[in-house]
């Protein structure tokens, strides 16, 4: 088999909370309540696929960045966690715009189940984009997957939920009646923007503008102010929309 050029075909889909890019976390396990499917395709539908699978807490997701794969590449990347400011190579970096567009993510096992003919497999801590398409899927293994003593780079330190997020009176009401349908809706929503969505270099700036994401089927707008975030209106979208 020639190796110049390499076909892979997906296995499955995701079907995530996160409807679009801004707001999620920029690594897995950051946001617990990020509660999602993996639907396999209907070429996999034997459980036998995934016999044994419930021994793991962990898994490894390998899938393809769909939505920056026709961007391309460049040699250096800015990573957020730099201030989005300082390059680095893009092999030093987890950035989407690679060579081959491949992500690696780490999440939670929680179940799996059949369902209109097709296996589904339930996630938490996900960072994944609605609609991403998976590769592979493996077991995480404690002994070989984590090394206490490496070094963690510009990246050692786990970013931190340092912002306090409050809803306004008219979002916390449509926020009780949205979350009953939509599982782990406000820790999600308060997960998310704890830890600052916006672009690096807009981080520790005055900032009075309004900023608007889709979670589920609801966008939400909300303000940053200083150490604080305040969710102001909540809005069901149309289908289609």
């Amino acid at each position: 088999m020639s190796t110049q050029n390499i076909s892979l075909t997906p296995i499955g889909k995701v079907n995530s909370p996160y409807k679009q890019k801004f707001v999620i976390p920029r690594q897995a396990n950051l946001a617990d309540a990020a509660i999602g499917i993996i639907e396999l395709n209907k070429d996999f539908t034997d459980f036998d696929c995934l016999r044994g699978i419930d021994q793991f807490t962990h898994l490894w997701i390998i899938y393809f960045l769909h939505e920056t794969a026709s961007q391309g590449w460049a040699p250096t990347v800015q990573p957020p966690r730099l201030g989005g400011k300082k390059k680095v190579g893009v092999f030093s970096s987890r950035a989407a715009f690679r060579p081959n567009p491949i992500g690696i993510s780490a999440v939670k096992y929680i179940e799996h189940f059949k369902k209109d003919r097709s296996i589904h497999i339930k996630i938490s801590g996900m960072d994944l984009l609605d609609g991403t398409p998976v590769l592979d899927i493996k077991p995480y293994i404690p002994y070989a997957d984590s090394i206490p003593t490496a070094d963690g780079g510009y990246a050692s330190e786990k970013p931190k939920q340092g912002l306090i997020v409050e809803f306004s009176d008219s979002a916390e009401k449509k926020l009780s009646a949205f979350e009953a349908e939509r599982e782990n809706l406000r820790s999600l929503i308060t997960q998310v923007l704890s830890l600052d969505p916006r672009p690096a270099w807009e981080i520790n700036t005055l900032d009075q503008r309004q900023y608007g994401a889709t979670i589920f089927d609801i966008n939400i707008k909300f303000q940053i102010h200083g150490e604080a975030v305040l969710v102001t209106e909540l809005q069901q979208l149309r289908q289609g929309s």
